[in-house]
């Protein structure tokens, strides 16, 4: 029997270069099948790049990484050692967050709330918000990362969509991730605020004090702020490539060939019927 650890995370188990495995992870929802025999494997300071079709189980597997839902089989171990997440909170606390396409962000409050929100900084014993020491550290964290917003004194709504999300993930970034989960940060983009979380990716990549792994469709980013690719079709891994060994046309390719043999599939079973 594996020992456990006080905080109850299993014991050590060989640790490598690696910051996070994921060894046979699958997810089912009743009778449908959303990941099967998952494994993957994240170095640190690595930007991994996770694509395939709509449906394929990329948000899932980001879901199970960052706590929000349990797998139905297979181990996670981060850092060498198995975990349990048992939360969003939890995963948080042991250094993985993350940042959806919805970014949780208030439109009503500035920037400088939102980089502290539900971790305001107060002052006791009157409890009251230290918003003076908050604008002031929230500033200099987004100018150390290259976010340009026009004042942090300014409600998030009034930000364009790419100053929404890079905010969103310097707010992540702010509470000093080892891994950070990045679920379609460059959707419904213009090349312009796309380019904005590019650049944003890249300098934390330079810098090298967190992993990322970044669900997106399209290849050319991918290939541009990525280190390696894992591609997930039908629940699997079907491709562990770096970027440096494949190509837009390579991946193009394997998504087609994927979609002509389940329409292949369908088919036979539609004419078996």
């Amino acid at each position: 029997m594996m020992a456990t650890a006080p905080d109850g995370q299993a014991a050590p188990v060989n640790p490598d270069e690696d910051i996070l495995r994921c060894e046979h992870i699958s997810k089912n929802y009743g009778m449908v099948t959303a990941l099967t025999d998952v494994n993957l494997r994240l170095a640190r300071g690595e930007v991994l790049g996770l694509i395939g079709d709509n449906g394929a189980g990329k948000s899932t597997l980001l879901k199970i990484l960052c706590g929000f839902q349990a797998p139905t089989s297979g181990r996670i171990i981060l850092e060498g050692r198995q975990v349990t997440l048992r939360s969003v909170d939890h995963a948080r606390s042991l250094g993985i967050d993350a940042v959806y396409q919805d970014l949780a962000l208030v439109n009503q409050l500035t920037v400088f709330q939102n980089m502290y929100l539900n971790r305001e900084l107060v002052r006791w014993p009157l409890p009251l918000t230290r918003n003076a020491i908050m604008r002031k550290e929230a500033r200099s964290h987004l100018d150390e990362m290259g976010v340009q917003v026009p004042s942090v004194n300014a409600p998030v709504a009034t930000l364009s969509g790419g100053q929404r999300q890079a905010v969103a993930v310097a707010r992540s970034v702010f509470s000093s991730p080892k891994i950070l989960l990045l679920d379609e940060p460059l959707a419904a983009m213009g090349v312009k605020e796309g380019a904005i979380i590019l650049d944003l990716i890249t300098r934390l990549k330079r810098e090298g004090n967190v992993s990322i792994i970044i669900i997106a469709h399209n290849y050319a980013h991918v290939l541009e702020v990525c280190d390696r690719i894992n591609m997930i079709q039908g629940g699997r891994i079907t491709l562990d490539k770096r970027t440096s060994e494949t190509s837009a046309e390579e991946l193009t390719d394997l998504v087609v060939a994927e979609y002509r043999k389940a329409l292949e599939e369908r088919q036979r079973s539609a004419g078996s019927g």
